[in-house]
């Protein structure tokens, strides 16, 4: 396939800017052009952060999928706010130019944006959620035509995984450090209820990030200058993302020797996302004990919405992607295990 190059004007937010148009660059507004200049399908796909990892998988899982599809897509980034989101896809909808063939988003918010989703399927856009259940989804089907449906995580599955991961780390109970996602975000909520369904005997501190490092950095941070922090005594630091586990180990390895910062940093730190090059590779370094790899699902949403186009038919209203424990529980016991002989000895 010929790459292409070249400059196309977007109206986001109701202002218009000219955006040159470059593969494999991810900024905001870029089109990923693949193929011979034709009619062809586009999307846009509505990211919360581009200062999150996992939402640059999503990206790159995104641009992969139109290079396989020979499709166009344009990537938004709401910059981890929900007015900003709404303002951007609204602004697409709303655009003079020709409408995209469909939306694919992730949720920053909690409502999941119900007025755009029907100004959109309205509009004759597909609309598909990411990363959310979403109790509207059934009432647009049964009034529109264009494919409308959600792929998601298991959230609850994910936190029940870590909540796994504490008891092979803590077989005879402890505490954990637990540095959740924000309050509006159902995935923080699910991730924390599937964890307290498996966590045993353990005891959890509650801390709130954002889904990015420097939210959990701070956190910690500011959670270390509590008189009670310096009584504290926790087994684990677990972040709901991968992320925001190495901002809070970044927050510790601040503290001066003498505030205990060797047992701080001594002790196991889990995320959750496995991307290749940020959670894996942290866990190669020693820097996490372990993660759940958490598939990107853009690139399915894609597969799913263009078939659905082109075939006339609508998918399941909801297709579930499976987590995975990275090492397994049972190496994560294992060795566990060894490193409590090996201490004795």
């Amino acid at each position: 396939m010929q790459i292409l190059h070249g400059r196309l004007i977007h109206v986001l937010g109701g202002c218009s800017r000219i955006t040159s148009v470059i593969v494999p660059s991810r900024k905001d507004g870029d089109i990923i052009r693949i193929g011979e200049p034709m009619k062809r399908m586009r999307f846009v796909i509505s990211l919360i952060s581009n200062e999150n990892d996992y939402q640059l998988e999503q990206a790159v899982a995104a641009e992969e999928a139109a290079r396989r599809l020979g499709i166009d897509v344009q990537i938004l980034y709401a910059e981890s706010d929900s007015i900003t989101q709404s303002q951007q896809l609204l602004g697409v909808i709303q655009s003079r130019d020709s409408h995209p063939d469909g939306i694919i988003f992730e949720p920053v918010g909690g409502t999941a944006l119900p007025q755009v989703a029907k100004a959109a399927t309205a509009a004759g856009i597909g609309w598909v959620v990411l990363n959310r259940d979403v109790e509207y989804i059934s009432e647009l089907r049964r009034s529109h035509r264009v494919p409308i449906f959600a792929v998601t995580s298991d959230h609850e599955e994910i936190g029940r995984i870590q909540g796994n991961q504490f008891n092979a780390l803590l077989p005879k109970g402890g505490s954990v450090l637990y540095i959740q996602g924000p309050s509006e975000s159902a995935a923080s909520k699910q991730r924390t209820t599937g964890m307290y369904e498996t966590k045993g005997d353990i005891q959890v501190k509650l801390v709130k990030g954002n889904w990015t490092e420097s939210s959990a950095y701070k956190a910690i941070s500011a959670w270390l200058r509590l008189s009670t922090s310096r009584q504290s005594h926790m087994d684990i630091i677990a972040g709901q993302n991968d992320a925001m586990a190495i901002g809070a180990r970044k927050a510790f390895q601040e503290l001066p020797e003498n505030a205990g910062r060797a047992q701080w940093l001594n002790v196991p730190y889990l995320g959750v996302d496995g991307v290749t090059k940020t959670g894996l590779s942290w866990i190669k370094r020693g820097l996490l004990t372990a993660t759940i790899i958490v598939p990107a699902n853009t690139g399915k949403a894609l597969e799913m919405l263009v078939h659905a186009i082109q075939t006339g038919t609508n998918p399941p209203e909801r297709t579930m992607m499976a987590p995975v424990a990275f090492p397994s529980i049972d190496v994560l016991s294992i060795a566990k295990s060894e490193k409590a002989r090996a201490s004795s000895v």
